[in-house]
């Protein structure tokens, strides 16, 4: 739906990215009608939620060319995108500088805008842990966040000595002023839109890379036993790819091929059959390595991606009502995975 242009949501997007993008933006996401009518002095965590959202989503297209041209395609012919999850990518070790451990980097921020637990999922290949999180008010409105945590106990005492000079130097973006302003939206549930305008950014900072300069050496190291762990020492905690809930993933898929967009070459289908998965590839960035004789080399590695999921409803209803299956598969996961390999699969 289109915003109203009294909303809270709206003002917060005009004030944050401008009005043009801001425009552009409610223009291509749905937008949950009471959401996007929610106006007054103070903004609910849901809003808040969904701005967020907006917001990491609108930094993904920026940063990745297949997803722009997907979303350009999608404003040319006037149809939506329904943004399902995005996917951040941790390291559960400590001596991660400043910033917490895995997951709790992100879920601290999380919590406050009224995101729970939804589900557990092994990684085993990857030797990671995958858990999804959904806004309880707006659980099929508001996007979900996967958020997964390698485990560098499992790996070689070299890989964890890379890792570890690595990620030592992370700082924490997340403000004393920020951190009280979740305090108080926990609190709460709702902050004034000077308050929320404020928040937002740092919020948004929180998805990135918190850590300093790599070395080659210590890159080359990661990357020969885990190439997830080499995408988070060059990528951090950026959104590894956002999703667009599509009513047919296997027509969308052929048609984006057809229009030469990278997809990937098969659809996954979870064990239930209620959800498909598929993605284009990652797109490719160029980095700055330290070599061994302290120049900078750049090198092109994997950087984001979008994907496209299609969700069927649960067989049983809940208070009389048809639900989606919000679930996710680990099998699924780590096929996607693959999409920041550099693998054709």
């Amino acid at each position: 739906m289109q915003l109203k242009t009294d909303s809270t949501l709206q003002e917060l997007l005009d004030v944050l990215i401008g009005p043009e993008k801001a425009k552009q933006l409610s223009n291509v996401l749905v937008v949950d009608e009471e959401l996007g009518k929610e106006s007054g002095t103070k903004v609910s965590r849901a809003v808040i939620a969904q701005a967020l959202n907006m917001l990491l989503f609108a930094d993904l297209i920026e940063r990745v060319p297949a997803a722009r041209k997907y979303v350009q395609h999608c404003l040319a012919h006037n149809r939506t995108v329904m943004h399902d999850h995005g996917a951040v990518r941790t390291i559960a070790m400590e001596g991660m500088g400043a910033l917490p451990a895995g997951q709790a980097s992100i879920t601290r921020i999380l919590q406050p805008l009224g995101y729970s637990l939804k589900g557990l999922y092994p990684l085993e290949r990857l030797k990671m842990t995958g858990r999804s999180y959904a806004q309880v008010e707006y659980p099929e409105a508001i996007a979900q966040f996967f958020i997964s945590e390698l485990h560098p106990e499992r790996f070689s005492p070299e890989f964890q000595e890379a890792l570890g000079r690595i990620v030592s130097s992370s700082v924490d973006p997340l403000t004393h002023e920020a951190k009280a302003l979740l305090d108080e939206l926990e609190s709460s549930h709702s902050l004034s839109v000077d308050q929320a305008a404020a928040l937002l950014p740092v919020l948004v900072s929180c998805f990135g890379r918190q850590h300093g300069n790599i070395s080659l050496a210590d890159y080359t190291v990661l990357l020969n036993e885990s190439a997830e762990a080499a995408w988070i020492s060059t990528e951090g905690n950026v959104f590894n790819h956002v999703t667009d809930r599509v009513e047919d993933v296997d027509a969308l898929a052929e048609e984006q091929k057809a229009l030469g967009q990278p997809m990937k070459a098969t659809v996954e289908k979870s064990q239930s059959g209620r959800v498909r998965q598929t993605a284009f590839h990652a797109a490719q960035v160029s980095r700055p390595f330290l070599a061994e004789d302290g120049s900078v080399v750049e090198k092109e590695v994997p950087g984001s991606f979008l994907e496209f999921i299609t969700r069927l409803s649960l067989p049983d209803e809940v208070d009389g009502k048809k639900v989606l299956d919000l679930g996710f598969d680990s099998s699924n996961a780590q096929a996607i995975f693959k999409m920041t390999a550099n693998t054709k699969t």
